[in-house]
């Protein structure tokens, strides 16, 4: 999920969700992992994560990352960031491979999968030759799999979901499902509905990827997940892909 609300919590249990995965764009983990905290509760588990953009804008490699102790910034190399959750014994997911520029390839994730623990296979706001070529990817790769509804709009919670074996008591426990690779099985819902929704998702994947929207998020150079951020404490500046605001790197 992308979003959390009280809207989001009550249709997630309306479907019969037992957990979330919480990772916002943009957004600092100790601000995730307070969210996520006050909406959580005995009936529905929360567990915070970051999706980390790794790389420049052109040429971005998103990442799904569970577990993480310590706050980890966008825009730094693949490798840092890799090197970091490694470090952090963090799990790492690569979400919609092979889509655009955005995510890792099948080279990538074959050249990489013993530092990765699953592949996304099934994407509510991708289309369907996009989500079948996420299956072939994992099975060629020999890489688990997951689903997810991927949601950006609070309709779209339990659209599709990963379902475990037995009962995982907490966010800690969720965590520790994806990190031993065991069985699982990728759900999604059907029918007309649901094919509307995916397609509402994946419209407003235009606007989540206009410069106009990314002119509100980075002005200054000291927005949360940059690395250039106080919060980091220079610590990844030598591993940061930009010198300055992002906003300088607009194209012209």
């Amino acid at each position: 999920m992308k979003v959390l609300d009280d809207d989001v919590v009550a249709l997630a249990k309306e479907r019969g969700i037992d957990a979330l995965v919480y990772a916002p764009h943009f957004t600092r983990l100790a601000t995730v992992r307070g969210r996520a905290a006050r909406y959580a509760d005995d009936d529905l588990t929360i567990v915070p994560a970051r999706e980390v953009f790794t790389g420049d804008w052109g040429n971005r490699r998103h990442l799904l990352v569970l577990g993480l102790e310590e706050p980890v910034p966008d825009y730094i190399t693949f490798e840092a960031a890799m090197a970091e959750f490694e470090r952090q014994n963090a799990v790492a997911l690569v979400p919609h491979p092979g889509f655009a520029t955005i995510s890792l390839t099948r080279p990538e994730i074959a050249a990489h999968g013993e530092r990765l623990a699953a592949v996304e296979t099934y994407n509510t706001k991708l289309l369907p030759h996009q989500n079948a070529r996420a299956r072939r990817i994992a099975e060629v790769t020999d890489m688990p799999g997951f689903g997810s509804s991927y949601a950006h709009l609070p309709g779209t919670v339990g659209e599709a979901w990963t379902e475990f074996p037995g009962d995982l008591d907490d966010a800690d426990a969720v965590v520790d499902a994806f990190r031993e690779a065991g069985p699982r099985t990728v759900v999604h819902r059907g029918g007309a509905r649901h094919q509307l929704r995916g397609l509402v998702e994946f419209a407003h994947l235009g606007y989540e990827n206009t410069w106009e929207k990314l002119d509100r998020l980075f002005l200054s150079g000291d927005e949360p997940t940059l690395p250039t951020n106080v919060a980091y404490e220079g610590r990844f500046n030598d591993v940061s892909v930009y010198s300055g605001a992002l906003s300088d790197y607009r194209p012209k």
